[in-house]
């Protein structure tokens, strides 16, 4: 491929998204970019404050509970608050609970510290994957959640290698670190990034039902989609959980782990982005199936590593299915997601990989205690195909193309026609008839016909009228737009057409 074909390529992938959502990516790899306490809080604290390995694991878990407890909380306030408010809240009070945590000595202070950081700083998701869906045209959606998949992997990437060169020279440096870029997103947040929540329509006869938490979980395809969402994470939390301590158990060191997961990261930033490419525009169903499976079978292979080199096969195995099912995942969320229920759907979505990561240490521990590694990879083999399983099943009847919900129309004002005007008086010269007879107007009122927000974000409605007025308002996910024209005169038709982009 020549140079002027990557940068073609580039620049098709990065194009035509919105200003905003520029700002929340960058306030995304920010974010990464000071994720210092993730990567050495184990070591910090069994090596700077001499704690056990078990203590160690059990402020993992607290912190981990946290992230349950915030994610429905978190998914109701971006809804009721907004997304911007409930961003602010998350990131002022995650900068502050880090810094604080780098100061706390006693155990019971640290555990307790440790919870509050995992509610506060997973608090922010919801609102950031609702504000993503608000501003982004339906059919750009998994382009924008792959690269903002992107920018997390990055972002971790360089803050990993930068923790270890900040813990040698100090601990609380790392959190305060951390501290100080979480407030720059928040400042990003405040100064760039407007409220993106969808209005409600108050218009008479359009009233919509109250969306609640119980909305979501009676939603039986959205909860099946959130359950085979638990088992792939699952799967994906044993790269960090039981592979350290399988290669271990088969006498490889931490830098071989370190080098065979690298890898993971590695290719997320390589492929991410022309991968993307590649899928944005298939049958999700195909992929997220095919994604169930390499995950399931990539690490079931890791029970027959027996060399640097097999490990990293299965790394590159389902690395794979990471990259394919994380955007593919997010837009299937988007399209089962109502406008006016984003924030709670997305926090219920959440808590799928919250309690994943409560879940998936104690059962790696389990297995591998009781039946040995070769186990825990079959498990996670079986685990992958019932997810295929399910998600064939699932996405048997959702309909295909940008248009399959109309969920998204809950707030979609139909196209309406006004009563046709009185002609007006013939001129000295009158036009000729026209061939056709003009079509009879609706009665004042009367919808034409209904829709989808997912149909209309950033495309717009045309109707046409005779002699007369033409009003389209159009109300996606993103913006909301009013084009009012008058047409001809005489016996002649016109047409206004209505298009919002942002």
């Amino acid at each position: 491929m020549t140079v002027a074909a990557l940068k073609r390529a580039a620049k098709e992938s990065v194009s035509g998204l919105p200003r905003a959502f520029w700002w929340l990516w960058t306030s995304t790899l920010v974010n990464r970019l000071g994720a210092f306490v993730a990567t050495f809080t184990a070591l910090y604290l069994t090596l700077e404050r001499g704690y056990s390995a078990s203590y160690a694991g059990l402020v993992a878990a607290l912190h981990g509970l946290g992230g349950v407890v915030s994610s429905l909380g978190a998914g109701v306030m971006a809804d009721r608050l907004g997304r911007r408010p409930t961003l602010l809240i998350s990131q002022t009070s995650t900068a502050a609970s880090v810094a604080l945590l780098g100061f706390m000595e006693h155990p019971v202070a640290i555990a307790a510290v440790a919870g509050l950081v995992g509610m506060t700083s997973n608090a922010s998701r919801p609102a950031v994957q609702a504000m993503m869906a608000d501003i982004v045209r339906p059919e750009d959606r998994v382009r924008a959640f792959a690269l903002n998949y992107w920018a997390v992997n990055l972002g971790f990437a360089i803050s990993s290698a930068c923790a270890g060169l900040i813990a040698e020279y100090s601990y609380l440096a790392g959190f305060l670190g951390e501290a100080a870029l979480t407030l720059v997103c928040a400042v990003v947040v405040f100064v760039k990034l407007p409220e993106s929540r969808p209005e409600r329509d108050t218009s008479a006869g359009s009233a919509e039902p109250e969306i609640g938490l119980g909305t979501v979980l009676r939603d039986g395809r959205y909860m099946g989609v959130v359950g085979l969402s638990f088992l792939l994470a699952l799967i994906f939390m044993q790269s960090s959980v039981a592979l350290p301590v399988a290669m271990g158990m088969d006498g490889w060191s931490p830098s071989d782990y370190g080098l065979v997961i690298a890898l993971n990261g590695v290719l997320i930033i390589a492929l991410q982005i022309p991968v993307t490419r590649l899928i944005e525009h298939r049958d999700p169903q195909r992929l997220l199936v095919v994604s169930a499976l390499l995950a399931g079978y990539g690490f079931g292979l890791t029970a027959f590593a027996g060399s640097l080199g097999v490990y990293a096969l299965t790394v590159v195995v389902w690395t794979l299915a990471e990259i394919v099912n994380s955007p593919t995942q997010m837009g299937l969320v988007v399209r089962l997601s109502p406008v006016h229920g984003r924030g709670r759907y997305q926090g219920v979505h959440t808590l799928s990989w919250s309690a994943a990561a409560l879940i998936a240490p104690l059962m790696a521990g389990y297995v591998i205690d009781r039946f040995g590694a070769a186990w825990l990879w079959a498990s996670c083999a079986v685990i992958g195909t019932v997810a295929a399983l399910g998600y064939w099943l699932l996405m048997r009847g959702l309909p295909a193309g940008p248009a399959e919900s109309r969920r998204d129309g809950a707030t979609a004002v139909p196209v309406q026609r006004a009563e046709r005007a009185p002609a007006p008086a013939p001129a000295p010269a009158p036009a000729p008839a026209p061939a056709d007879p003009v079509p009879a107007a609706f009665p004042a009122g009367e919808p034409s016909g209904g829709i989808g927000a997912e149909a209309m974000a950033g495309a717009g409605a045309g109707t046409e009228t005779g002699a007369g007025s033409c009003t389209a308002v159009v109300t996606g996910s993103e913006a909301e737009a009013r084009v009012e024209a008058a047409t001809g005169t005489g016996a002649e038709a016109g047409t206004a057409v209505g298009k919002t982009r942002v």
